[in-house]
């Protein structure tokens, strides 16, 4: 194959995503929020293509890319956490039904109208541009380790969404806010679809 016919980028999956079951969580920082915030952005319109409903997707904010990692983990441990309380509560119910006459389905629809139960997947966004000091270099390592960590530890899937630039028109190539004539592409929309993907991986 020649160079010119090789386009950088994620393959299309196999088979046909459908997000319409799925609860996403996207935590993303505010340092450089002119480049994140287009980013957030690709990825929610992302995962709505997929057919995630705009419900049960949930959007928190850090400070930095250096907590991304800590707040991701929380808050999927609190939704793991309430996932288990709910269930427990319509067991309950079930329970107390032939004295009481009380509906099981009480505890699901008073919690909104979202998807109840944990998160399937997240996607942890930020944008790190190097500077004149080893601070990049830091940070970078230890988010990158960190989200990692995070999939591992709770079992859910944790997209690396941290752009590391050397530049700012790097960056902003790299959201789709480019300077030039050419704006780049926005890789939020990548990550969103590899949420969706990787929530619905089955053996």
């Amino acid at each position: 194959m020649g160079g010119d016919d090789f386009h950088k980028g994620v393959k299309e999956a196999p088979h046909k995503l459908d997000g319409s079951s799925l609860k996403i969580l996207i935590v993303h920082t505010r340092w450089n929020h002119e480049i994140v915030d287009p980013l957030v952005q690709g990825a929610i319109s992302s995962l709505q293509k997929y057919g995630v409903q705009t419900s049960n997707i949930t959007v928190r904010d850090v400070p930095g890319a250096y907590e991304l990692p800590g707040a991701a983990q929380k808050l999927i441990r609190q939704s793991q956490q309430q996932s288990t309380n709910l269930v427990a509560n319509i067991v309950e119910d079930l329970l107390s039904t032939t004295t009481t006459g009380s509906s099981a389905g009480q505890h699901l629809s008073s919690k909104g109208s979202g998807k109840q139960g944990p998160f399937d997947a997240a996607i942890c966004i930020g944008v790190l541009i190097k500077g004149s000091t080893m601070h990049f270099e830091y940070i970078a390592d230890a988010v990158s380790h960190g989200i990692m960590r995070v999939g591992l530890d709770t079992g859910v899937p944790t997209v690396f969404g941290v752009l590391t630039c050397l530049t700012d028109e790097q960056a902003m190539q790299r959201a789709g806010i480019g300077r030039g004539e050419d704006k780049g592409h926005n890789h939020g929309g990548d990550w969103g679809s590899a949420a969706v993907e990787m929530a619905l991986l089955r053996i």
